[in-house]
C-alpha cells in the first residue's frame, strides 16, 4: 500500500500558530496531527471548565481551523488532534459549527471515554491515556477531522496508520514502529533542530515542523517539508526519541515498543530512516493522570548586590522568619549569579528566592507579601525584589494511577452520530493476574577505550542530552556522536557518577538504561520534581534544562575525543 505522510503542527497548547497553515502549504501530506495536551495543560483546562462547563478544550485549535479548514479540505488532508482536552464532544460541535459557517463540507468525529473524574473524588481532572484504535475507527468511517481527549501522544499517529494500512491490534511490530514515529513527531520542532544540544549544526532560527513517511511494515522516514527551516539528522531524531522516556520498554495502550531495537540511519538530507522496531503486548492496565489542586503558592525573589552576599541573605531570612512560622512549606534558594568586580550592576547581583506553599491562602498571601514589602527601607543595603509578591495563587499536583482496560469505555463517535465501542487489546482471562514481563537483559558493555591522556572538560563537548518530566520524575537522555565516544561514555557515566555531577540527585533513586543502538544512556531521576510541574517545586520545574546542566559539568575526558 502507499506511503502515509503524517505531519505535526503543534507540540503543545501555545505552539506556533502559523504551523498548521505552513504544514498544509509547504508540501504534500495525508494526515496532519496536533498535540495540544500535557500534564499541566489538563490542569489549566480543568480550571477553565470550573469557570465555564462548556470550556475545557484548546481554543487556539479552532482559530487555526478558521484559517485552514478549507485549505485542508481542498488538499484532501485529514486532521487529527487531541485538542478536545476535557471536552472533545464540545470541540467537535464547535468544529461542525465553524465548518457550516464557512460552507466547508467536512465530516467531524471525536473520541471519548477517557474521562474518569467521577471515579476519583477530589480530582479536578482524571483522564485515562487511550490508544489509537478509536481514532482509526473514526477515519475508517470517513471522518475528515477527528478530535480526541486524553490519548497518548503517539496515538495521533498509530490511529491513522492502523486505519490506512488495515493493521489489527496484535500486529505489535508494526504498531510499535508507528508509536516510535508518533513519539518523534509529537513535540513538533524538537525533531527538526529545536531545543537541540548541537543547535549550531544548522539554522534553527525558525525550524519547520516534522513529518513521517510511514510504510505498511511499520518502518518510517522522519523528514520535513523542503525549504523549511531547521534540520533533521540522526542526532535530532535521537534527542527526541530519548525525550520523556525511561527504559527499553515504552509501554502504551496499543503496544509496548522496544526502544532498544530502534535503528536510525541518515537517508539523505533532512531524512532519517527509522527501522527495526519490535513490539510486545501492551500492559494489562491504562495509565490515568490525576490533577488536583494542592493548595496555594507564593514567591518573592530578593536581589542581593555586591559584597557580603551570604550575610545579606542571612539577614533577610532572619527578618522574614516571623511571617513564615505557620507556613506548611518554606523553601529558600540562593542563586549566586554575581561576579567579582562586575562590569554591570546586573552581573554583580545574586537572587535569593523564597517559595511558600500552604493549604490556607491567607498564610501565603497578604501576610507574607506585607512582610516582604515592609523590609524595603529596613533590610540589607540595596534592597529590592524582582517583582512584588501577590496574594497567593492556587497550584496543582499531578499523580498517575492505573486501571484495567475494561474500566474505560473507549468510544469512537462517528461523523454521523453512531457510537462504536473500541475493544480493549486481546488479553488473558481477567480473573488470572497477568505475568510481569521478563526484565530486559542488560546489554553487554563495549570495550573501553585504551588508556591515554585525559583533559578536564565539559561533558557536552562529546555528548548531547535532552531532558524532561514525567510527573515528579525527570529523565535525562545522553547520547554520543561517535562509536569511540560511546565506548567512553558508557563506562564513564554511571548512575553514581551522574549523582556526583547533579548534586540534587545525590539522595534520590537514579536508574540508568542503556540503548546501544542509539549510543545512548537514559537516566530516570525519581522525585526530583516533587509533585510535578504544576507544583513548581524547583527552579526548572519541568527539568527542561537538566540535560544542559549535565553537559556543562566537567570531568576527565580522553584527549582523543576532544
Amino acid at each position: 500500500m502507499s506511503v502515509l505522510r503524517v505531519g505535526n503542527a503543534s507540540g503543545f497548547y501555545g505552539d506556533r500558530f502559523d504551523a498548521m497553515r505552513e504544514m498544509l502549504t509547504d508540501g504534500p501530506l495525508d494526515v496532519l496531527t496536533g498535540d495540544y495536551l500535557a500534564e499541566l495543560t489538563m490542569l489549566i483546562l480543568g480550571r477553565d471548565r470550573l469557570k465555564d462547563p462548556g470550556a475545557g478544550y484548546a481554543r487556539t485549535f479552532l482559530r487555526q481551523l478558521e484559517e485552514c479548514l478549507g485549505l485542508a479540505h481542498e488538499r484532501g488532508v485529514r486532521i487529527v488532534a487531541n485538542a478536545g482536552g476535557l471536552n472533545p464532544a464540545g470541540l467537535a460541535d464547535a468544529v461542525r459549527a465553524l465548518a457550516e459557517r464557512l460552507g466547508i463540507p467536512v465530516r467531524v468525529a471525536h473520541v471519548e471515554g477517557d474521562d474518569l473524574t467521577a471515579a476519583h473524588p477530589g480530582a479536578l481532572a482524571a483522564h485515562a491515556y487511550l490508544g489509537g484504535f478509536g481514532i482509526a475507527a473514526c477515519l475508517r468511517a470517513g471522518a475528515d477531522v477527528v478530535v480526541t481527549g486524553r490519548v497518548t501522544d503517539a496515538a495521533l499517529v498509530t490511529g491513522p496508520a492502523a486505519a490506512h494500512f488495515g493493521w489489527g491490534p496484535t500486529e505489535y511490530d508494526r504498531l510499535a514502529g508507528a508509536v516510535v514515529a508518533g513519539h518523534l513527531l509529537e513535540c513538533g520542532a524538537q525533531a527538526t533542530g529545536g531545543n537541540y544540544a548541537f543547535f549550531q549544526d544548522g539554522d534553527v532560527r525558525r525550524p519547520g515542523f516534522p513529518l513521517a513517511e510511514l510504510h505498511a511494515d511499520g518502518t518510517s522516514v522522519v523528514t520535513k517539508h523542503d525549504g523549511t527551516g531547521g534540520f533533521v539528522d540522526v542526532g535530532t531524531v535521537t534527542a527526541q526519541l530519548l525525550y520523556e522516556t525511561g527504559g527499553a520498554r515504552y509501554a502504551g495502550p496499543d503496544v509496548t515498543a522496544r526502544l532498544d531495537t530502534v535503528r536510525l540511519s541518515q537517508d539523505g538530507p533532512d531524512r532519517v530512516r527509522v527501522e527495526g522496531v519490535r513490539g510486545e503486548a501492551p500492559p494489562p492496565t491504562l495509565k490515568v493522570g490525576l490533577n488536583r489542586l494542592g493548595g496555594f503558592r507564593n514567591e518573592v525573589a530578593f536581589v542581593l548586590t555586591g559584597l557580603d552576599i551570604e550575610a545579606k541573605a542571612a539577614l533577610v531570612r532572619d527578618q522574614m522568619e516571623p511571617a513564615l512560622g505557620k507556613v506548611a512549606d518554606v523553601r529558600w534558594d540562593l542563586a549566586r549569579t554575581d561576579r567579582p568586580d562586575a562590569p554591570t550592576e546586573e552581573t554583580a547581583g545574586a537572587l535569593l528566592r523564597l517559595v511558600v506553599r500552604d493549604a490556607d491562602q491567607q498564610a501565603v498571601g497578604r501576610a507574607l507579601s506585607g512582610a516582604a514589602i515592609e523590609l524595603a527601607l529596613a533590610s540589607y543595603p540595596g534592597f529590592h525584589v524582582l517583582a512584588p509578591p501577590g496574594k497567593g495563587a492556587p497550584y496543582g499536583v499531578f499523580e498517575d494511577v492505573y486501571v484495567p482496560h475494561g474500566a474505560v469505555d473507549h468510544v469512537a463517535v462517528l461523523h454521523d452520530g453512531r457510537r462504536v465501542s473500541v475493544s480493549p487489546p486481546p488479553a488473558q482471562d481477567p480473573a488470572v493476574p497477568a505475568p510481569a514481563p521478563a526484565p530486559v537483559p542488560e546489554p553487554p558493555l563495549p570495550r573501553p577505550l585504551p588508556p591515554g591522556p585525559v583533559r578536564r572538560a565539559p561533558l557536552g563537548l562529546v555528548a548531547g542530552a535532552r531532558s524532561g518530566d514525567k510527573g515528579g520524575n525527570a529523565n535525562v537522555g545522553v547520547w554520543a556522536r561517535t562509536d569511540d565516544a560511546w565506548r567512553w561514555l558508557v563506562h564513564a557515566l554511571t548512575a553514581d557518577r551522574f549523582r556526583e555531577l547533579i548534586p540534587e540527585a545525590r539522595d534520590l533513586p537514579v536508574t540508568r538504561h542503556q540503548l546501544p543502538h542509539l549510543r545512548a544512556l537514559n537516566f530516570v531521576v525519581e522525585g526530583i520534581l516533587g509533585e510535578g510541574v504544576a507544583a513548581q517545586a524547583r527552579f526548572d520545574p519541568q527539568a527542561k534544562a537538566l540535560g544542559e546542566w549535565l553537559r556543562a559539568r566537567h570531568l576527565d575526558i580522553p584527549e582523543v575525543l576532544l
